[in-house]
């Protein structure tokens, strides 16, 4: 440590920083910045990106209706599952109870139709006679109220209403004729999603375990913990989303109910039915709710309707919303509204209906990535959950299978006959093999799932 460097200003190595000289570029090379080659190489990649995506929108645009058929049974499969497994857990097979929860589904549905239908037949003969009472209402405020519109004014703006729907008579038949082919869809929608909402209560975590087999063998962990992750939050959304949808449509219902709009029940099912589709839904029901209040009853009606309307909107965006589901579902409420209206500018109702569960998820599942939770994950199985009594079941199936395998090799022995001693004795050696096969099998199926 006596000796001393001999650092100085001749022997000090040459730094460069930044971009090389430019005597070391290629001759003929042109001179670009290197601010404009970094973005010209991202700019690339974004078109290619933004390329693949708008083609993956086009060809989900031409099977729309199995890939919407599949999202809703998904949906439903969140929703309904619970109750699967509560049969199950009551030692009720698993065919069995996906028959009962999802023909019981069914028939609630059925009910509710029948019921809303029985009140809107009910409810538009007595809204009949309001609407003339209410309609004279609304032409007295109008002139004499503060607008001061004549009875000729609006006699003009219902003419040219009627001149316009004459004139576009053959583009209003087309629309007809699109909405027949979208019922005709619709129909074949609800057929493909009932067929998959059986397999997927049935044995929907078999299906995403067969899916983790074209997955790299090093990723699968991963994929797998972040694939439950991500429907553990789709569910949470969905049950959440119900909770809110339900809480709307009994304020808005009942506000109309003491009211005296006509019309209150069904009204409750379309707030119900529209809150599944953030901000936009609650939007339209309200509307509707208020116009229906306007026509019916007057404008003081309406006026008490939309107080009761905001009331009820107000109470779950800053109750309901913040405590239930901003625990469900980690999402900023701007990206919630740029979700939405980008998702119906891209796809519609359908867009604007799925935008928000599927943010959730891919949020999901890019957290739990980035934060490699997979390795310290202790809900990530290999094996499909199951009951004591059906890891019974299995085994005592799994013992029959192995006597019948015996049986067979014996009838198998003896079919060779004394004649053929040497194929007889070779016959077991054969068999042996596949006997004891069937028992590794057995043995692990049995203790994987035992691991449950």
């Amino acid at each position: 440590m006596s000796s001393r460097s001999n650092v100085t200003a001749d022997n000090i190595p040459e730094v460069h920083l930044g971009a090389k000289d430019s005597s070391d570029r290629p001759s003929g090379a042109p001179d670009i910045p290197f601010a404009l080659n970094v973005a010209a190489a991202w700019s690339w990649r974004v078109i290619v990106i933004l390329a693949m995506a708008a083609a993956l929108v086009y060809l989900c645009r031409s099977v729309s209706t199995v890939i919407v058929a599949v999202l809703v049974a998904a949906l439903l499969a969140g929703l309904l599952s619970p109750f699967v497994l509560w049969f199950r857990s009551k030692k009720v097979r698993a065919g069995i109870a996906t028959a009962i929860v999802e023909l019981g589904g069914i028939l609630v549905v059925l009910g509710l139709l029948t019921l809303v239908g029985q009140q809107l037949i009910k409810g538009f003969t007595e809204l009949s006679d309001q609407v003339v009472v209410g309609y004279q209402k609304l032409m007295s405020w109008l002139s004499d109220g503060p607008l001061q519109v004549s009875v000729d004014q609006i006699d003009h703006a219902v003419s040219s209403l009627t001149t316009t729907v004459k004139e576009n008579s053959s583009q209003l038949m087309s629309g007809a004729a699109a909405v027949g082919s979208t019922a005709g869809e619709v129909g074949t929608g609800l057929l493909i999603m009932l067929f998959t909402l059986i397999f997927f209560l049935l044995e929907g975590e078999k299906i995403w375990l067969f899916l983790l087999k074209f997955v790299p063998r090093k990723a699968r962990t991963a994929v797998n913990g972040a694939g439950r992750r991500g429907w553990h939050s789709l569910v949470s959304y969905a049950r959440v989303q119900v909770l809110v949808a339900f809480v709307d449509a009994v304020g808005i219902g009942l506000a109309a109910l003491i009211l005296g709009v006509p019309l209150a029940f069904p009204l409750g099912v379309l707030v119900f039915l529209s809150s599944f589709i953030p901000v936009v839904g609650a939007l339209v029901s309200g509307a509707v709710a208020v116009l229906l209040a306007l026509v019916a009853n007057g404008p003081i009606n309406a006026v008490i309707m939309l107080a009761a309307v905001l009331l009820v909107q107000q109470v779950e965006s800053h109750i309901l919303q913040p405590l239930v589901m901003g625990k469900a579902v980690s999402l900023h409420p701007l990206a919630v509204v740029l979700a939405v209206a980008l998702g119906s500018m891209v796809l519609g109702i359908i867009g604007a209906l799925f935008a928000v569960p599927v943010l959730a998820v891919v949020n999901t599942v890019v957290r739990y990535l980035a934060n490699r939770e997979w390795e310290t994950d202790p809900n990530i199985r290999t094996t499909p959950y199951a009951f004591d009594w059906e890891i019974q079941r299995a085994q005592k199936k799994s013992a029959g299978q192995k006597v019948k395998d015996k049986f067979s090799s014996v009838g198998k022995n003896q079919g060779n006959g004394p004649g053929n001693g040497s194929a007889g004795a070779g016959s077991p050696d054969q068999d042996a093999p596949e006997v004891q096969n069937s028992d590794d099998r057995a043995g692990r199926s049995t203790g994987s799932a035992t691991e449950q």
